[in-house]
Order: C-alpha cells, then sequence, then structure tokens
C-alpha cells in the first residue's frame, strides 16, 4: 500500500523539523562529488583541473565513525617516499566537506622532507567526507576520500579549564624517531599546547561565545633547509599535534619549529639531532 499525499508531507515536516545533527546522520557517501562545498573549495584550490582518485598513491586514514569528534585522528600515507622514482609531493590539502571552516590544513613541503605522509587531529562538524589531495611534482593531483560519521565537533567545550590552558599557551614540544634505519626519513612529531578556540563554544556561565582564536601558521626546517609550511585552521583540534617524516642528514642538524596564530603570538622550539 502506497503512502498518502498527507503522510509523505508529515514525514517531510518533521524531517526538517529535525536538528542539523539529526538530519546528518541521514546522509550517506552518495553526496561525494554533488555537495556543493567541496566544489567550492576544489574550484578554489585548483580550478578545473583533474583530480584522480589512486589508493596506490594516496591514503586517507580515518575512523567510519568517530568516538569523539573535537578530537578525530586523520592519517595521510603516500605510496612513496619524497623523490623516489622521481616524483615527490609539492602540497598536500586536507579538505573537510561540512565543517563551518572546510580548507582544514594545506601543506606545502621542502627539500628537508622525507616522506609527505601526515597524521593530525582534526574536529568534525556534521558527517560527511574527508578528502586529503596532493598536488605531484609532475603536475598530477590525486585524492583519497573517507566518510566520517562525526557530528558537534567545532562547537564542543574545551578539554581544559580556561585558566589551565592560559598557562600552557604556547608550550611546545619536538620529538624525533630514534631507531629509523639508515638512509630512512626520520619520523618526527609537534605538540603544541593551545586552545584553538572555534569561535563557536557557548561559555555556560556568560552565555557568550568565546573568541575564535587559533593556530595559523606552522613552519619546519631541518639542517638549514625548509621542511614544510602549513597554514591551518580552526579544524584541527585543541593543542594541534603533527606527525610528519624528515629527510635523515648523516652530520645531524637543527629542527626548527615555529608557530603563530591568529593573535600574533609566535611560538618557537628548536631541537639538536645528532649524527
Amino acid at each position: 500500500m502506497k503512502p498518502s499525499l498527507l503522510h509523505r508531507r508529515e514525514a517531510l515536516a518533521l524531517l526538517l523539523a529535525a536538528p542539523a545533527a539529526a538530519r546528518a546522520q541521514l546522509r550517506t557517501a552518495e553526496e561525494s562529488e554533488n555537495n556543493p562545498r567541496w566544489q567550492q573549495q576544489r574550484e578554489a584550490l585548483f580550478g578545473r583541473r583533474p583530480i584522480a582518485e589512486d589508493e596506490s598513491l594516496i591514503a586517507l586514514q580515518a575512523p567510519v565513525r568517530a568516538e569523539d569528534a573535537a578530537v578525530v585522528p586523520l592519517g595521510v600515507r603516500m605510496g612513496f617516499a619524497q623523490g623516489e622514482r622521481g616524483l615527490s609531493v609539492r602540497r598536500l590539502v586536507l579538505v573537510i566537506d561540512n565543517n563551518p571552516s572546510p580548507l582544514a590544513a594545506q601543506v606545502e613541503y621542502g627539500p628537508a622532507s622525507g616522506r609527505a605522509d601526515f597524521e593530525t587531529r582534526v574536529r568534525i562538524d556534521e558527517y560527511g567526507f574527508v578528502r586529503a589531495v596532493a598536488e605531484l611534482s609532475d603536475g598530477r593531483l590525486v585524492m583519497s576520500k573517507r566518510f566520517v560519521k562525526a557530528s558537534g565537533g567545532c562547537s564542543a567545550p574545551p578539554g581544559k579549564d580556561a585558566e589551565a590552558a592560559r598557562a600552557a599557551l604556547g608550550r611546545m614540544r619536538l620529538a624525533v624517531q630514534e631507531d629509523a634505519p639508515p638512509g630512512q626519513p626520520l619520523r618526527a612529531q609537534l605538540m603544541v599546547s593551545h586552545p584553538n578556540d572555534s569561535g563557536l563554544v557557548m561559555d555556560q556561565v556568560t552565555r557568550m561565545y568565546t573568541k575564535a582564536q587559533f593556530v595559523r601558521h606552522i613552519t619546519l626546517a631541518y639542517a638549514g633547509a625548509p621542511l614544510l609550511q602549513a597554514e591551518v585552521d580552526f579544524s584541527l583540534s585543541e593543542n594541534p599535534h603533527l606527525r610528519f617524516w624528515l629527510k635523515a642528514e648523516p652530520r645531524g642538524g637543527e629542527l626548527v619549529a615555529r608557530v603563530d596564530d591568529t593573535e600574533g603570538r609566535h611560538f618557537e622550539q628548536k631541537l639538536q639531532l645528532s649524527a
């Protein structure tokens, strides 16, 4: 028996009355390339250049359903090291389709980069696609995407109270893998203490929204050579964390991290690596 027109109208009214988070749960992977927000980002970043999906060249790792929408781990794995087979990654772009600010990170790689693999933690505001797009040295664009079920990450309250966050603001930690095989890229990570406020969180006492203030630029250099430059947004989680790979130097060298936020604050950390 077919549903009546009245029943269909009632169902539509209930759907439209549902909150955004509930409607987001109805979305499926079918909205892939038709998402207007992705199309807007694609046009702004890449124009009309073709983008191929090739998991042998780039693979995005992300949970199907996030345990915490404010802290979603993401990893990008490239199918080659920088310079291998004469191929390298010039730029890596991370887009979260349905976030208030979809462009989460744009990373440009320098000669000190060993691999363009990249790991971080992000906020996801609605069910939808997360995309990693790499621009290769031969001019090709390749993409990997994953549909992630998470909502409310950009307006979730911070994990620390405001006073503790202010006390730790700007503290940085660099760490580098010590047991890599000779000649192989070294895995390293950067951790920055910063609230990375989105400006979308309401203070439950004052009923006012917290001020947006977040890490905007990250620059890494090793042994005097550029490693990577990243332009990031509040889509990165509180206390931004990056994992990256650097090219080992026989004589060692100094790893330098510089971070700037939207308030004009500048933070720097250095780590001397031995031969």
